[in-house]
């Protein structure tokens, strides 16, 4: 679906003249530092590495006019941290959209603001669905990440609290009763119910 534009005339002239060939891909920024699997990872991955950053960000300009370091912002908040293009990814990306007129530069001191042009819109239009795929897959991979660090979180507190003769007891049980099921998986049923005969007996301490 998106490789349909990338090989236009003008796009492999641009990337000829400016040494840079254009695809992006899992390896074009930080994207999977949190050593992060799942099948959400995994199609977002996937959708990059046919796809380009080009389109996305030229959505985030049309959603309003950004400046290259609120691109980079607002997909790494997007994922929760998860993906956050380099700027030597993002800025080429940029000129590559300015020379093919897709948008506009407005200089403000040191930085450039991008707005879309009537011809950008066009563009984008004409790969709208691939755009709201990714988008709509990078708020998924966001909201997955925050649910696991909030449990995370969770289980720190969990963890932390209670008198420490108390957390080692219980520390100690949990990696016994993880060794006896790895070394007996068959062994679960026995474990589950001597926990919760535990769990009854304290009840009534």
């Amino acid at each position: 679906m998106f490789g349909r534009h990338f090989g236009s005339r003008f796009e492999e002239k641009w990337a000829a003249r400016h040494g840079w060939r254009g695809h992006f891909g899992p390896g074009g920024g930080r994207g999977g530092r949190h050593g992060l699997g799942g099948s959400d990872f995994m199609r977002a991955r996937r959708m990059l590495a046919q796809g380009d950053l080009r389109l996305i960000a030229l959505a985030l300009i049309a959603e309003q006019p950004r400046h290259g370091y609120q691109i980079i912002k607002v997909l790494e908040d997007k994922t929760a941290g998860w993906y956050s293009p380099s700027p030597g990814i993002v800025y080429p990306t940029l000129t590559y959209l300015e020379e093919a007129g897709y948008v506009t530069a407005q200089a403000e001191g040191a930085k450039k603001l991008y707005s879309i042009t009537p011809q950008g819109r066009a563009h984008l239009e004409e790969n709208r669905d691939f755009v709201d795929a990714v988008l709509d897959r990078f708020a998924a991979v966001g909201e997955k990440i925050s649910r696991m660090r909030r449990r995370d979180q969770r289980d720190d507190e969990r963890s932390n609290s209670g008198p420490p003769l108390v957390r080692a007891a219980l520390e100690n049980l949990r990696d016994v009763a993880l060794k006896r099921l790895e070394q007996e998986p068959e062994a679960e049923p026995r474990v589950v119910a001597l926990l919760a005969r535990a769990a009854s007996d304290l009840k009534d301490v």
